[in-house]
């Protein structure tokens, strides 16, 4: 199975289909009740806000099962004030799901990243990518002086994964979630395609406290 990863010449629409029976088949020879605790509802305790790439799944590489982690997913896993899409989401996991862990998680070689990079025009996504170079814009210093582009691209990915950390706490969402004592926690993570580790960044926080003030609600 590894080593047809990257060999998608077999998959087919019919295939997929297929491969649902034998899902099915599989997982109800492992538990006979499988579906039937599915079905009952969901209490997973963590939220992912990941890239869309099809190479970073949350459950495989966190080697958790379904029901286990709510996720959301777009390009270069971000967190941007105005996306309704990714407020509902949060929303939803923060006051109806109640999970007590956030985590962006972002990958080395992100395609969005590298975008962000170029100069070159894309079309409708160059109005996403904007935002990613505005984390450069901020970073602009450090990264400039990195003369490796993949080295540069690296830190972007890592730097881009903390500032949408520091998005997520700006919200309103999560700040009146601590400021009710609910138990919440964000993280945020890069995920290497390479190797398959997790590098935590070390910015996990369960408070506005370190907040500028600007940004901190009452």
């Amino acid at each position: 199975m590894c080593a047809q990863i990257h060999d998608t010449s077999h998959i087919t629409y019919e295939g997929l289909l297929e491969g649902n029976k034998k899902f099915i088949e599989g997982a109800l020879a492992e538990d006979p009740q499988y579906f039937d605790k599915l079905a009952n509802g969901q209490k997973p305790p963590i939220l992912w806000i990941g890239c869309a790439d099809s190479r970073v799944p949350a459950n495989q590489i966190t080697n958790t099962a379904p029901g286990e982690i709510f996720v959301h997913r777009n390009i270069a896993n971000m967190v941007i004030h105005s996306d309704m899409n990714m407020l509902s989401v949060l929303d939803y996991a923060v006051n109806v799901l109640k999970v007590k862990h956030v985590i962006v998680t972002g990958h080395y070689g992100c395609g969005g990243v590298n975008a962000a990079m170029s100069n070159n025009q894309f079309g409708l996504i160059d109005n996403w990518l904007r935002h990613i170079k505005d984390v450069y814009r901020l970073h602009a210093d450090e990264l400039d002086a990195i003369t490796d582009e993949t080295e540069r691209s690296n830190r972007l990915v890592e730097l881009n994964v903390i500032e949408n950390v520091n998005n997520l706490c700006k919200t309103s969402i999560v700040q009146n979630a601590w400021k009710n004592g609910q138990e919440l926690s964000v993280h945020g993570w890069v995920y290497s395609l390479s190797t398959g580790l997790i590098n935590d960044m070390k910015v996990s926080t369960s408070s506005n406290e370190k907040m500028d003030a600007v940004f901190k609600f009452k």
